[in-house]
């Protein structure tokens, strides 16, 4: 087993280094005694005939001199031994088992870091596909807000912007015109007699009497201008940087198209209308411009059908 490998090779190792050791001391100890033997060979001759000492300290340094050189010699032998089989291993042909294990654990690491990899890529992947995804539907978020938008400040019938925007529309261009005095105007458009169309063929081509006027008011206005239908037959335009002359020309222009024009049901329609503007008349206000309108409308209709009426200009003192 891998375990017991690792505990052989470790006391191998610990035998040795106590080998090593023990022959380090031995070759040490061998010199020491030569020299002690040397020492007291040159000593004892001064001592006095007939003692023993000489003869029993010569016999133990021979006899230690012995041991030792022989316990040396067997050290060296066996750990030369021991390395040589340490050698021959290295050498053999046959993996170590603790590298195979190494390798094994090694290839086992690469397999799992693959196996990452591959799963981050996916993972990545989809963050991609998901990040798409999102992105598209919040462009459908926007152009669906953008319809909501444009649905709630248009006419359900003729398509035109309902009142809710012209009244948005008239107060900018009321700012813009205090910030750098630029005429503005307003024209208010009311059909004669639409009551006896509903009445004698339906609200459905009344409704069609309607589209069709729309159609002529956003054909022949400008693109800056305002079209709306601002309630039942009643339409609202505002003229951008147009003078109270120019406002009374398209109206005249608007009025004669309508009165020409073959309409659905073959009737002739004719319209009223009246004009106001900045800075030709006295208003502060937003409302105050669109009641001058709605009072020149109903002078016109009281003058008769067909009629263009606009508030008087105050005389200007020269």
């Amino acid at each position: 087993m891998p375990g017991e490998t690792d505990i052989d090779v470790a006391r191998a190792g610990q035998r040795i280094k106590s080998k090593v050791l023990v022959a380090l001391v031995l070759s040490s100890i061998v010199p020491i005694l030569v020299l002690t033997f040397v020492v007291i060979g040159l000593v004892l001759p001064t001592l006095r005939p007939g003692e023993t000492l000489k003869f029993g300290i010569l016999q133990l340094l021979v006899v230690f001199t012995v041991l030792g050189m022989l316990a040396g010699a067997w050290v060296i032998w066996d750990l030369g031994r021991i390395v040589a089989r340490m050698g021959a291993l290295l050498g053999s042909d046959g993996p170590l088992s603790g590298f195979e294990r190494r390798q094994d654990e090694v290839g086992t690491l690469m397999t799992s870091f693959n196996k990452m990899l591959v799963t981050i890529e996916q993972q990545a992947t989809e963050i991609n596909t998901f990040a798409t995804r999102l992105d598209a539907a919040y462009k459908e978020l926007e152009t669906t807000n953008a319809r909501l938008k444009e649905t709630s400040f248009k006419d359900d019938v003729t398509g035109l912007y309902n009142r809710r925007f012209f009244s948005l529309r008239l107060e900018e261009e009321l700012s813009r015109y205090r910030r750098f005095n630029h005429p503005v105007s307003v024209v208010l458009l009311d059909l004669d007699n639409f009551k006896a169309v509903n009445d004698d063929f339906g609200h459905m081509m009344g409704d069609e009497t309607l589209r069709e006027v729309s159609q002529i008011l956003m054909k022949h206005s400008r693109g800056i201008n305002v079209v709306s239908r601002y309630g039942g037959d009643e339409f609202a335009v505002l003229l951008v940087e147009t003078s109270k002359a120019g406002a009374r020309l398209y109206a005249d222009r608007i009025r004669e198209v309508v009165a020409k024009y073959p309409f659905s049901h073959g009737r002739v329609i004719t319209a009223s209308f009246g004009v106001a503007s900045l800075p030709d008349d006295e208003a502060g206000t937003a409302e105050d411009l669109f009641r001058a309108a709605d009072e020149a409308l109903y002078a016109a209709k009281r003058a008769g059908k067909n009629q263009v009426a606009a508030t008087p200009s105050p005389q200007r003192v020269p």
